[in-house]
């Protein structure tokens, strides 16, 4: 008898454990949901390169916003002289290409061409993992570097002390003809928050020299929608339009190629002072960001790229639900108040129609236009506006 009591008991403990198990939550001991197939979300797969442009802040030659030609203050921005570059510039740029030989472009849908110099929007769900092949093909050290989403160092795409001293640690900077995927993970925290709608926005952008990068062209966004709330393409399936605008004053002066466009631009650059700075209006008003020296003319208070209203309209109808990202970025120059004329937009249960950003903020505001007609949508800083920072936008009746 005494031999068979530690069988006994084995037999005890284990149908006890047995017992606690079967009682326990599925949960608590069923597989993790993220190892289920069904659960894991998708791989999307961009391939995007930094390649060098000519780049025309305003390619119609006049001032759109206004319809009419350049008044004396556009001028020094647009046109050049002996001291301004005018409108047309060298720059970095992410473009978006359809396959790992970076030998075609993807074409742009053409109600994305408001975009302008924006690097190409990338979107997922929450759960998917972004796989991004990126390739540089311009002539200095340059990384992509996003905000929110969950990454290892090597997908970091920023050049800092991470500890080892090893440039794996540091996220790297990708050298000129060099290719380097980077793999972003989208859990929850990069999605919306209980009080956002049903997607919300995050910037990416060069962050190699942070200062001159940005300067030169490198920056564009990522779009993450709520888990279940995502189309095939992972844009959101609640909204008609979704529309990404950066307000960004670039500061030509902090660009790596500088000295291309003095180059290629001022007639005699010898005899050019880079450091002219006139903080008087050609019409003779003091203390505005819109002077008229080299060094106020080489800032540009853009919209997506463009200034006086030579973006590409965006467009919309009556009763759409109209979704717009903004942000900005950049230097000290970088705080503005965007405002749209004619309706108004909801921001975390707020209802409004000017925001306030600062550098690398992002916000997520919603519209349903109801006022028919071609809006302004603009800078309302006074002096940004002046300078430029001017775009419109147009509601269709149905």
């Amino acid at each position: 008898m005494s031999k068979q009591i530690p069988h006994r008991r084995a037999l005890a403990a284990i149908c006890l454990a047995a017992a606690i198990l079967c009682a326990l939550p599925a949960s608590l001991h069923a597989a993790p949901a993220d190892t289920k197939p069904a659960d894991r979300g998708k791989t999307r797969t961009y391939y995007v390169a930094a390649d060098e442009v000519q780049w025309d802040y305003a390619p119609s030659g006049r001032d759109e916003a206004m319809g009419m030609p350049f008044d004396a203050v556009a001028k020094g921005f647009t046109e050049t002289s002996a001291n301004h570059i005018g409108r047309v510039y060298k720059k970095a740029v992410y473009h978006e290409y359809t396959d790992a030989t970076f030998s075609q472009l993807k074409p742009p849908a053409p109600q994305d061409a408001y975009l302008g110099i924006l690097g190409p929007i990338l979107h997922a769900e929450v759960g998917d993992t972004f796989k991004v092949v990126f390739k540089n093909n311009a002539t200095h050290p340059y990384g992509m570097h996003p905000h929110g989403v969950l990454y290892l160092k090597d997908s970091e795409g920023a050049d800092y002390n991470g500890g080892s001293g090893n440039m794996d640690d540091r996220g790297g900077c990708v050298a000129p003809g060099v290719t380097h995927t980077y793999t972003w993970q989208v859990p929850e925290r990069s999605g919306p928050g209980p009080a956002d709608p049903s997607s919300i926005f995050w910037l990416y952008h060069s962050h190699c020299d942070e200062l001159r990068d940005v300067a030169s062209g490198l920056f564009g966004g990522l779009v993450i929608t709520r888990r279940g709330m995502a189309l095939p393409d992972g844009r959101p399936k609640d909204v008609d339009h979704e529309f990404v605008t950066i307000f960004i004053a670039i500061n030509e002066n902090e660009s790596w190629y500088l000295d291309d466009n003095i180059n290629a631009h001022i007639p005699d650059p010898a005899k050019l002072n880079r450091y002219e700075s006139k903080p008087v209006t050609t019409t003779g008003i003091l203390g505005t960001i819109a002077g008229a020296g080299f060094f106020e003319t080489n800032i540009k208070w853009s919209i997506n790229g463009y200034i006086y209203g030579n973006g590409p309209m965006m467009v919309m109808k009556k009763g759409d639900h109209v979704r717009w990202y903004v942000a900005t970025l950049g230097d000290f120059f970088n705080g503005h108040t965007p405002h749209w004329h004619g309706n108004t937009v909801l921001v975390g249960g707020q209802r409004t129609d000017v925001l306030n950003i600062a550098s690398a903020q992002m916000i997520t505001a919603d519209m349903v236009p109801d006022d028919p007609g071609i809006w302004l949508y603009h800078c309302h800083i006074s002096d940004h506006m002046l300078a430029g920072m001017m775009a419109r936008y147009q509601v269709l009746d149905r």
